[in-house]
């Protein structure tokens, strides 16, 4: 990690006026009209796909997609009663600081971002989650930036992977035997980027036997070694809905994910079952989210006590 040996004064004041900016989202379709890309191994890119004009008018609207679902969270070997929230919006996205651009350039990527959300309690304390990805909308290559948070009354971890030459992870927690790390992985599939890639082409999903990194969120809570699993993949698609279905075998893990058939492909909710709890007491539970509402709004400007409501309609 830098320090700030070397750095002036302004970079240090840009650097600051840059964190305390708004979230404001930076809808312009013209945005997504450049995509300047990382190299992927081998070293080829993808070619763009083409944006729909349904994906422009549903996804450039100046709106996010908000979503609500009721949470049974297996932790500590029971099921935790909680929320989610999944946020989708489009932004341009800064190849080589792998964050948000706070301005127009055509090296800017246009992404989908998702950032997803729990709170549950464990007894008298909370937990509270957030994972966010980047996805290139033009569907080419990995997602871009993934990091992940949690934070409860023993303390936080986070973790962070970028897309660069390989896959760069960056890790911190409170346990010894965690700590902090650095390591690099070969790309191959992410977990995290399935639900991004579900909203612009779920026809390509993967399916069969396939390398997946699980996601973030599993890979830290359950204390597993963060790197690729072998997997099996399938979708079974219906006249309504879709699951898309990722089976881990030496995880003793299945993530069932459930989606409109039809564009805009919403995600209806999901299920994870494996293993948790204690020595002998460890047993596999369901973890499951129900959708709740669905709202399309531009959030960032929504920041008033005046609207509060629409927590309510979020059902929040």
């Amino acid at each position: 990690m830098k320090n700030f040996t070397g750095y002036t004064m302004n970079s240090i004041l840009i650097l600051g006026f840059l964190c305390l900016t708004s979230c404001k989202e930076t809808t312009s379709e013209n945005s997504e009209e450049k995509l300047a890309v990382n190299s992927d191994k081998p070293q080829l890119q993808q070619s763009k796909k083409n944006l729909p004009q349904e994906f422009k008018d549903y996804w450039y609207a100046g709106n996010a997609e908000i979503t609500s679902y009721e949470l049974q969270q297996a932790r500590y070997g029971e099921l935790r009663e909680g929320k989610a929230v999944m946020i989708y919006v489009t932004e341009p996205f800064l190849p080589g600081l792998q964050v948000k651009a706070d301005n127009k350039d055509p090296e800017n990527i246009p992404v989908l971002k998702l950032n997803a959300t729990k709170n549950y309690l464990t007894g008298i304390y909370p937990y509270s989650i957030m994972t966010s990805s980047f996805y290139p909308v033009h569907d080419n290559q990995h997602a871009l930036k993934v990091s992940f948070s949690s934070q409860e009354w023993c303390g936080h971890v986070y973790a962070q992977l970028n897309n660069r030459d390989d896959f760069e992870i960056m890790s911190h927690s409170y346990f010894g035997t965690e700590a902090d790390e650095d390591f690099h992985l070969e790309k191959v599939l992410l977990e995290n980027e399935i639900w991004n890639k579900i909203r612009i082409s779920p026809t390509d999903l993967p399916t069969g036997s396939v390398d997946i990194i699980p996601s973030l969120e599993y890979i830290r809570l359950s204390h597993k070694e963060l790197k690729p699993y072998k997997a099996k993949a399938s979708i079974n698609t219906t006249d309504k809905t879709t699951i898309y279905e990722i089976s881990y075998p030496e995880l003793e893990r299945t993530l069932k994910i459930e989606f409109m058939s039809e564009f805009p492909y919403t995600i209806e909710g999901w299920t994870d079952s494996f293993k948790g709890g204690f020595g002998q007491e460890a047993k596999v539970l369901t973890s499951r989210a129900t959708i709740i509402n669905r709202i399309k709004t531009p959030y960032w400007q929504q920041n008033s006590n005046k609207d509060l409501y629409l927590r309510d309609s979020l059902g929040l």
